[in-house]
């Protein structure tokens, strides 16, 4: 697919343009909102709302980046959620009967039963940390050190200055890592309890 093709013929009305773009992209969505929201049902949610704004607004698209300007629309969608969800805080019953579950698009690893409960409590205790953590924050981070974007981009999609990236990202991080440690999750904790 020729993302570009597909945008202008996306902003000229061609659904089945758009339809491509959503193909490409809506791991990326779903995963970014998962991990910004905490609950898969929330997530796709989110995702479905963002792909509604973009294809609503991608006429107004005026170029740059296509992937941080659709992350930005999906980290509104969350943003949103969150502050529905502080309004009016409730409990999903389907949240309280389904057992921990992973987004379905992180990839498996066929690992031993032990390997893969460590991998999975790891998992469950990062995603845990990471909703200890102001929105803005947990955002920026998931963005850097989930999605791979750089400051720039960050930058973008969140509207903020650099600087503000920068200093949200540094207290993310540290944040989480003591989250980790206190629960002795962080990273130089496993390599030791393995003898690395």
């Amino acid at each position: 697919m020729d993302e570009n093709q597909a945008i202008a013929q996306s902003q000229r009305g061609s659904t089945a343009a758009f339809n491509q773009l959503v193909a490409a992209y809506q791991s990326l969505l779903f995963n970014t909102a998962y991990r910004i929201l905490g609950d898969s049902d929330a997530a796709a949610d989110a995702t479905q709302e963002a792909f509604i704004s973009a294809y609503q607004g991608v006429k107004a698209f005026r170029g740059g980046s296509f992937k941080a300007w659709l992350l930005r629309i999906v980290t509104n969608a969350c943003y949103d959620q969150l502050r529905r969800k502080q309004r009016r805080p409730t409990t999903s019953l389907d949240a309280l009967l389904v057992a921990d579950e992973e987004p379905s698009g992180l990839p498996s690893t066929p690992d031993g039963p032990e390997d893969h409960t460590l991998r999975r409590e790891l998992h469950h205790q990062v995603q845990q940390g990471l909703l200890t953590l102001p929105p803005e924050q947990r955002t920026v981070l998931i963005l850097s050190d989930v999605q791979g974007l750089s400051y720039e981009e960050i930058a973008e999609v969140t509207q903020v200055s650099l600087g503000t990236v920068k200093s949200r990202l540094s207290r993310a991080r540290d944040h989480l890592r003591e989250y980790l440690q206190n629960r002795e999750l962080s990273p130089s904790v496993q390599r030791h309890r393995s003898g690395a």
